[in-house]
């Protein structure tokens, strides 16, 4: 069973399908809210249908904007892509992050590297040749963005090489990953150490914080029960040792009550316990 099955046969048991997600929250079928610090692998880090980005994707659906016709979102989303990293760019669209590195590598070996938001020794990314940007979008989970710094030099690589075109993706999403990309912009500035420390109380018992990043602290062999134990006390982690767990950004430090109630003993848990626990509240009507 891979991790992310495990997660999704976890949650289900202890307490059905999620039928709405708002902010950094998941509200299931049995009325119980998590607060979400998986977030997506990082594409809620915005936060669930929050944000002018679900307003553009709904908004373009309304209208039709889809089909095999030629439209703008493409360059929309180039567009915001330049604006993120400060320049001139070629992007070109993947649905796998393993082929889009691969290509980056290809062309710039050693000027490649993904993009993530509140790096503490972040690069200057105006320099950085080849920049993989996953948009902040939660719809998004398939598709990534190669972006390439326009320079002679890349362009022939680029073509000499035979990097691949881009993948077709439906025009509402690449506007609404546009929109994303713009929102990040904006929150870049309006998050900072401020907002994420306020819930190292709890959370440095099992986690190393570096920004809004959680590192477990858990060993590996324990991540499971430490999963299933925090999914008992209301809160999904990552699934994925080796990915970060996300600091709720707004969520009010009550929301890890439980967990700080009930502190993780590895050799009193088990990776399957089963065990049903109504955390946090009701989805309101």
């Amino acid at each position: 069973m891979t991790d992310m099955e495990f997660m999704a046969a976890e949650l289900r048991l202890r307490y059905g399908a999620v039928k709405r997600a708002r902010g950094c929250f998941l509200y299931t079928q049995n009325g119980v809210r998590l607060v979400d610090l998986f977030q997506e692998s990082g594409r809620a880090i915005l936060g669930w249908g929050t944000g002018t980005s679900f307003t553009v994707f709904k908004n373009s659906l309304s209208r039709g904007y889809t089909g095999s016709c030629s439209t703008d979102a493409l360059a929309r989303l180039s567009k915001a892509v330049e604006r993120l990293l400060d320049s001139p760019r070629k992007v070109i669209l993947f649905t796998q992050k393993q082929e889009a590195l691969r290509a980056g590598l290809s062309v710039a070996p050693n000027s490649t590297a993904v993009w993530k938001p509140w790096l503490s020794c972040a690069p200057d990314w105006a320099l950085v040749d080849a920049v993989l940007v996953e948009p902040p979008l939660p719809w998004t989970a398939g598709l990534y963005v190669l972006a390439f710094r326009c320079t002679p030099e890349l362009e022939s690589a680029v073509a000499v090489l035979g990097v691949p075109a881009s993948v077709p993706v439906a025009a509402p999403l690449l506007v609404a990953a546009a929109r994303a990309i713009d929102d990040m912009r904006a929150a870049l500035n309006a998050r900072c150490e401020h907002d994420w420390f306020l819930y190292d109380r709890v959370l440095s018992a099992y986690w190393k914080r570096s920004g809004p990043y959680l590192h477990p602290s858990v060993e590996a062999g324990h991540y499971r029960s430490f999963f299933c134990h925090c999914l008992d006390c209301g809160v999904l982690i990552s699934p994925v040792y080796e990915q970060p767990s996300i600091v709720p950004f707004g969520a009010n430090c009550g929301v890890f009550s439980a967990l700080k109630k009930n502190p993780f003993e590895p050799e009193h848990c088990t990776a399957e316990s089963g065990r049903t626990r109504r955390a946090g509240t009701e989805e309101p009507q």
